[in-house]
């Protein structure tokens, strides 16, 4: 199994995601139910796991994290973008 990471990280979302989700007053749990509202198949575990940048995030789920956060994907991958000059 190819194990899928960018420099040492399961994905690029994980600082944003919680700051953006602690701002909106979301905990793990709410931001897991509105996903699964829009489809995505995650869970209150599944959202620590992101945060704690141990687990992938497809782009679908990166597209529903975005409508329920109400930001742009540029957004979520501010820290990529400002870390690499993109």
């Amino acid at each position: 199994m190819r194990v899928m990471q960018f420099k040492g990280k399961k994905n690029l979302i994980h600082m944003q995601l919680q700051l953006m989700r602690v701002r909106r007053d979301l905990s793990q749990s709410e931001l897991a139910a509105q996903m699964q509202i829009l489809g995505t198949n995650i869970d209150q575990q599944a959202i620590s796991n992101i945060e704690n940048n141990k687990r992938v995030v497809t782009d679908f789920e990166l597209a529903c994290f975005c409508k329920v956060l109400h930001c742009t994907e540029r957004e979520l991958l501010q820290d990529y973008y400002e870390k690499y000059g993109l």
